[in-house]
């Protein structure tokens, strides 16, 4: 049986907001009606998708004024904040989900993040760039350079990334902090989904990209 499973593409065929495939991903692993906390929220696009398909009451933080500016002009609810520093001031269980996308691999201190992630929701989704897959490693390999391109879109002496990922890694993260892995999706870069049941080695080598449903152990 094949490891993959077919998705649409990395924009998602027949909306005219062009969502990305990763947003749609995350989205269907929202309930509707929940209440949501999305971590580094950037222009607020994916707040505004789970707003207007799941109807949430979302809220949001965001590290630069640009971005926050950009939330608030889509009417979100969206305020300042380092995902390092602020999280230790939300109580418990306050929110349904709480989502960090594509913004780990840019945090000081990951184990400490996704600990406060799994303290504050009832459940946690968190999506990040596979600094293990095959295209790294040919980069590496034959050019002997850090990769540049659409998902590592930064060179490496200006990028944000501070921590470099891979699917085993946040893997054996997830088993440190306690974290019960309810659902995962790897994304090629076709947009073609690999498949929960294949093992993590694969994962690890061809998904471009990663996203997690977490909850805590009881």
């Amino acid at each position: 049986m094949s490891n993959v499973e077919k998705t649409p593409p990395l924009i998602a065929e027949g909306r005219a907001d062009n969502t990305r495939i990763d947003f749609q991903l995350v989205k269907d692993m929202v309930a509707p009606g929940t209440k949501i906390l999305d971590v580094g929220s950037d222009d607020g696009a994916l707040l505004e998708l789970l707003r207007d398909d799941r109807k949430v009451e979302g809220r949001g933080i965001e590290l630069s004024q640009k971005g926050v500016n950009k939330c608030v002009a889509r009417g979100l609810s969206v305020i300042q904040g380092d995902a390092d520093e602020d999280l230790i001031y939300y109580p418990d269980d306050s929110f349904d989900y709480v989502i960090l996308s594509q913004t780990i691999q840019a945090t000081h201190n990951p184990k400490a993040v996704l600990e406060h992630l799994l303290r504050i929701g009832r459940r946690a989704i968190v999506s990040f760039p596979n600094f293990g897959h095959w295209r790294v490693r040919k980069d590496l390999l034959l050019k002997g350079r850090m990769p540049v391109n659409d998902y590592l879109p930064y060179s490496w002496h200006d990028t944000p990334n501070i921590h470099f990922c891979t699917v085993r890694d946040f893997v054996g993260l997830c088993g440190e902090t306690n974290a019960t892995i309810e659902k995962a999706h790897g994304l090629q870069a076709n947009g073609e989904r690999i498949s929960f049941n294949a093992p993590w080695w694969f994962w690890n080598i061809f998904a471009e990209q990663a996203i997690f449903l977490l909850s805590r152990k009881p």
